[in-house]
């Protein structure tokens, strides 16, 4: 009998253990009560989702899987596991996870709507919750429909927000183009009085042929104009498609504290896009 409860605890132990390193899963806020989606004074809304099906709708949305530092030094492994990204409750959870996978030491996803659902001007926009922690660097970017055909910067990148947990009450928006990408891309920073991951945030910009502006909550913070870039090429005048990721470190994201707490999640409730009414 005693040998059969030493057994027990032992079990128990080791199962503990592994749960710490790799089974735990972290439990996504809900999202608010399902209400109708409210109308914009002069937009008609013309293509959302929701999130509020049983699965990602692959109609919207495809990933990019790999790992490698994806240009920025960052240390996960883009998967389309359902441990890494699934619908919940109404949302999109994409969640980073410390595990060894492929050569890396976390995992995470990176969802883009390339070749599905692309989109030329207009007001687009998303409501998020961050992750909490050192090392976190989740975003809701876009780049232009060319980038296959002439590659990166010339294709052109619209950073609608990126958030690094290191600095929790800054979000930022940023334009990159050729001879403005990079450290050299126009960004706008828009700083709270309070830790931006503590709650959901609407993420937008307002895009014509000649701007683009960003939104935080419904307020504007920040404008590009086309004579802003001066000489260099203004390339927003084509379609671009999303991408909605988190990256764990990275160049921008900078190292993970030994407190950031895994797995943790980056919730999305919608993401909707309008189109400016004549």
């Amino acid at each position: 009998m005693k040998r059969f409860s030493v057994l027990v605890l032992i079990t128990i132990s080791i199962s503990l253990v592994i749960c710490t390193t790799g089974c735990s899963k972290a439990v996504p806020t809900p999202a608010p009560t399902p209400t109708p989606i409210p109308p914009i004074e002069g937009w008609s809304l013309v293509w959302h989702d929701e999130f509020d099906a049983e699965q990602i709708d692959r109609q919207n949305w495809t990933f990019d899987i790999g790992g490698g530092g994806w240009g920025n030094g960052e240390m996960q492994y883009y998967t389309d596991r359902s441990e890494n990204a699934r619908l919940e409750n109404g949302l999109l959870v994409i969640e980073a996870i410390q595990e060894k996978y492929s050569g890396s030491y976390y995992t995470s996803a990176r969802l883009k709507s390339q070749g599905l659902q692309e989109f030329q001007y207009g007001r687009l926009e998303a409501r998020l919750k961050v992750p909490e922690g050192k090392g976190f660097w989740p975003a809701f970017w876009m780049l232009g429909s060319n980038f296959l055909q002439v590659g990166w910067p010339e294709c052109g990148e619209i950073d609608i927000m990126e958030y690094v947990g290191k600095e929790p009450d800054l979000i930022m928006g940023t334009l990159h183009g050729p001879g403005y990408s990079g450290a050299l891309g126009f960004s706008g920073w828009n700083r709270q009085t309070y830790n931006i991951a503590d709650d959901f945030h609407t993420f937008a910009i307002e895009w014509d042929q000649d701007q683009i502006t960003w939104f935080y909550d419904g307020e504007a913070y920040h404008t590009m104009k086309r004579e802003d870039v001066g000489s260099r090429p203004w390339v927003f005048d084509q379609p671009f498609f999303f991408i909605i990721n988190l990256a764990v470190g990275g160049t921008l994201g900078g190292m993970v504290s030994t407190d950031t707490v895994f797995p943790s999640q980056y919730l999305v409730d919608y993401v909707r896009v309008y189109e400016k009414q004549p």
